[in-house]
């Protein structure tokens, strides 16, 4: 089991370690509705060294890039980060990524962490010119600092002009705390925020910084429990659950990333064919009547008969319900039809709601 460089930082804060993608990860320290609380009401700051961090270099990269994600990189700047699936030729989701334009032949790519070797794998199997790949992960370390004071928090650590980074967008070569950061204002959980990725070598020190410049604010070290909480409510997926190989960008609501009409790239033909034939199946929402968690796998049902499965579920503590995400057929999937979850063998009543469950009044930038 792989530790971040900030293990010893967690145990120090009491937090309760997990396994979570082949890490021990941090899952709460005070509580994860106290820590929900705290980032959409105050600020939280997150440990997510996990992730992985690719680095590609040379006039090869861009389209390299290009060519294996849905999405399209010719669209964004220097400066700019960009979300986007990365398929298979049959359309199914191997990963969902964030790609940081650094550079005309500079990039950086942002992997879930249970995904990295595979991904990484894929990637340089499709490379081919003048592209340099080197795996960043050991060397990176990114804290993710979320809530709607973290922008003053992070004011009181740099020089730079933190505010002026548009939703989206990134500053590399920033000052926080004294270390070189680059600062990206992008997030998982609802909340304006910003994304920190430095050295891992520096990583205590900036943590323990945020955490001390935060406190007046009333910032809370938060794990990857509310952090799931959080990116629920915003109706934001988390790969293996909502969606994977089996799934197409289509079919969770991710179409708005599909850009068909970019020039080829993997999977493009499969998509283009399952957008002109239609969907079989439908991510949606769904708020149950009562306190009861649906879990991943469990039966969704209509009339009593089986018409769907669940993807993710939790207690919304923002939005006061019990919440979740599922696959239905699409003439099952519009907000307000009444359906019920398989719960322990229970039924419990519920209806498909609109997504996201939680969005908060101003988006930054």
């Amino acid at each position: 089991m792989k530790r971040t460089p900030l293990y010893a930082s967690h145990i120090a804060l009491g937090a309760r370690m997990v396994p979570f993608g082949g890490w021990e990860m941090p899952v709460q320290y005070s509580g994860i509705i106290e820590e929900h609380r705290a980032v959409r009401t105050r600020a939280g700051l997150f440990d997510v060294s996990h992730m992985g961090e690719v680095a590609l270099a040379g006039p090869g990269a861009g389209p390299l890039v290009q060519r294996l994600v849905t999405n399209d990189l010719s669209r964004r700047a220097a400066g700019q980060a960009l979300y986007t699936p990365m398929c298979t030729p049959d359309g199914g989701i191997i990963d969902d990524l964030l790609v940081y334009r650094l550079g005309d032949e500079r990039l950086m790519l942002v992997l879930n962490a249970a995904n990295t070797a595979e991904d990484l794998a894929w990637i340089r199997g499709h490379a081919h010119g003048d592209v340099q790949i080197s795996d960043r992960s050991a060397e990176t370390a990114l804290l993710a600092l979320q809530g709607p004071r973290a922008q003053a928090i992070l004011e009181r650590l740099t020089p730079a002009p933190v505010g002026t980074i548009r939703y989206y967008w990134f500053r590399d070569g920033v000052e926080v705390a004294g270390r070189r950061a680059l600062v990206s204002r992008t997030g998982y959980t609802g909340e304006d925020g910003f994304e920190i990725y430095l050295d891992s070598r520096h990583a205590v020190h900036v943590w323990d910084a945020i955490l001390e410049a935060g406190k007046p604010a009333g910032i809370l070290p938060a794990g990857l429990g509310a952090r799931d909480t959080l990116r629920l409510e915003a109706g934001l997926l988390l790969h293996g659950n909502d969606m994977d190989k089996s799934t197409t960008p289509l079919e969770v609501g991710l179409g708005w990333t599909v850009k068909l009409d970019k020039g080829e790239f993997v999977g493009a033909q499969a998509l283009e064919r399952q957008k002109r034939e239609g969907l079989s199946r439908r991510l949606v929402g769904f708020v149950l009547r009562e306190r009861a968690i649906a879990r991943h796998g469990f039966p969704i049902r209509e009339d009593g008969a089986t018409i769907g499965v669940v993807t993710s579920g939790s207690f919304g503590p923002t939005v006061g319900n019990s919440i979740g995400l599922g696959f239905v057929p699409p003439e099952h999937a519009e907000p307000g039809r009444r359906i019920a979850v398989e719960v322990r063998g229970r039924a419990v009543g519920g209806t498909v709601a609109r997504l996201p469950f939680y969005k908060r009044d101003a988006e930054a930038g």
